[in-house]
């Protein structure tokens, strides 16, 4: 594993309050830059359409194996080797066994194997399932198949992908590779998979996940794009990390949830799926859900947000014999399961980077520990709890944005502080507000700072260090204007919402309705501009608000589904 990993995983290690069996020595990982790997030997093999498959470069240490197109390499040197793909065939394989890392070189190569994996790196014939990395170098236009049934796999060995390997898989280049997985998995390792320079890169599943790796998953640069049809599969699933530090990925998934009978319980797909932490430094990331129960990002650990472009958008209606949104949305039997933005068992932390968040039957961001927000720009649209924690949740810095048109915009089982940054937030109408701490286990809501815009109101029995403004009544789909000193912000009211509406800021506020804005910054899907020109409208009277409209127990944070 990269170094600059090693603080990030065993954070979450820490925080999840557990080990994995499959986490190695990081210090000891081989270099992931494939231009820091230099080929010893070159091996030719060109597949072909209507002969066999040609190898040149063989001698007594590496032997290939023909069949037609079936290409089986038996490799038992100390040089590190490139072998160099290129031809078409609709009936063959590339097989190599080999105790020593590898370059694959893929230059206008089309590989079909109705019967099993494209390419299948394995690690000595002796000790197939100990693989060294694998650095692919993808030029041109190529294409890999599976089939639909691996029929071949020995007893001894694993075959888990289109593109498959013991060891690690290290993807770079500028030309474009299409894999279609109709048995397996579209790229898979049994240690971890690491996508750099530029390569385009395009995965479509009807049977596994799009990207399953071990160890980790880290997208540093190019271009990938994930589809996946299959229920309960993953556009990215792994054991431990997945990291995100550059590169643009669009993940599609549109297969829903189903019985697993493995682990004897039902499981929804989702967009990305981390046991241990998901880490987000940079790039773009964009995941569309619209399978049954399927979720964005559904995490076992740790949440970390740090920067990039994260857009998360889950239209599928929950599944089990309850259904239903609200805080036991989903239904509570054991057959169900929700369909959510980002879900996280362990605590949630952005520090950066522009989140948005769209979930129309369940949660938007939910946590099943804390939630820490000091920075980036956040925005979440729900029909249940747009921002929902099982813990505590702080905002300190950062533009926030929670809007549910069912339940609360905000709400945490524990405290909830509201210590600075631009806070908007939209709750559904009574006995839903905008802002809900658990009050009912001794908990309390605390406005302590920031700029704060409520439409529904703040939990009963609120902390209000910073003074709190009301206006008993709103105008529904209307620009207003809050103007907090020197900073002027615009935002429009939603279509339907709770009442009242509440404003706070460093100093006392003045707010203004029904006026024209034009310029400034926006947020918040269009729906705050900061620092914009305003013009007309009219006054608002405010009263002072100490809070206490309505709201229940806070957080549906810890439900299971």
């Amino acid at each position: 594993m990269k170094q600059y990993l090693k603080p990030l995983l065993f954070a979450a290690l820490a925080l999840v309050g557990c080990g994995k069996d499959n986490i190695t020595d990081v210090d000891n990982r081989e270099a992931d830059d494939t231009s820091e790997v230099t080929e010893e030997r070159a091996v030719d093999i060109v597949f072909s359409s209507s002969s066999n498959a040609t190898v040149s470069g063989t001698d007594d240490e590496l032997t290939a194996t023909i069949n037609g197109n079936d290409v089986t390499i038996v490799y038992t040197g100390t040089d590190v080797v490139q072998y160099n793909l290129s031809g078409t065939t609709s009936d063959g394989f590339l097989k190599i066994y080999s105790a020593r890392k590898q370059k694959i070189v893929l230059n206008n190569v089309n590989i079909t194997n109705p019967y099993g994996a494209a390419i299948n790196v394995q690690g000595s014939l002796a000790s197939p399932n100990s693989g060294k990395a694998v650095y692919m170098t993808i030029q041109g236009s190529n294409s890999l198949t599976d089939g639909s049934s691996y029929t071949n796999t020995p007893s001894n060995e694993d075959e888990k992908g289109v593109f498959f390997a013991e060891g690690q898989i290290i993807l770079s280049g500028s030309g474009s590779l299409s894999i279609t997985a109709k048995g397996k998995a579209g790229i898979a390792s049994d240690d971890f998979v690491h996508v750099m320079a530029s390569p385009t890169i395009t995965v479509s599943s009807s049977a596994g996940h799009g990207i399953r790796a071990n160890d980790y998953v880290q997208i540093s640069d190019g271009s990938l794009n994930i589809n996946v049809s299959a229920d309960m599969k993953k556009g990215i699933s792994c054991d431990s990390l997945v990291l995100f530090d550059g590169g643009t990925t669009t993940i599609n998934i549109t297969g829903g949830t189903a019985y697993d009978s493995d682990d004897s319980e039902y499981k929804g797909s989702a967009g990305i799926k981390a046991d241990v932490l998901f880490s987000m430094k940079d790039g773009a990331l964009t995941i569309t859900n619209s399978g049954t129960g399927g979720k964005g990002i559904n995490c076992d650990g740790a949440g970390s947000f740090e920067g990039g472009i994260l857009n998360i958008t889950c239209t599928g209606s929950n599944y089990g014999s309850s259904g239903g949104s609200g805080h036991w949305g989903g239904g509570s039997s054991t057959n169900s399961v929700s369909a959510k933005g980002i879900k996280c068992d362990g605590d949630i932390t952005i520090t950066g980077g522009t989140i948005n968040v769209s979930a129309s039957n369940h949660e938007g961001i939910e946590s099943k520990g804390v939630i820490s927000i000091s920075g980036g720009h956040v925005y979440s649209y729900s029909k249940d709890d747009a921002i929902n924690a099982a813990g505590n949740m702080t905002i300190s810095d950062g533009f926030v944005c929670a809007h549910s048109t069912g339940n609360d915009g905000m709400d945490a089982n524990g405290n909830l502080y509201i210590e600075g940054g631009v806070v908007y937030v939209i709750g559904a109408n009574s006995p839903e507000v905008a802002i809900d701490a658990n009050t009912e286990g001794g908990y309390k809501l605390y406005v302590n700072g920031g700029t704060l815009i409520a439409v529904g109101g703040l939990e009963r029995g609120a902390s209000l260090s910073q003074t709190c403004y009301s206006s008993s009544s709103w105008n529904r789909s209307t620009w207003y204007a809050l103007t907090v000193g020197d900073e002027v912000y615009a935002f429009k009211t939603p279509a339907s919402g709770g009442s009242p509406l509440v404003v706070s800021g460093s100093i006392q506020p003045t707010l203004a309705s029904g006026v024209s804005v034009s310029g400034g910054t926006s947020y918040f899907n269009g729906t705050l501009t900061v620092n914009g020109t305003i013009s007309g409208g009219t006054n608002v009277s405010l009263s002072s608000y100490t809070g206490g409209n309505g709201g229940g127990p806070g957080g549906g944070g810890g439900h299971n589904w």
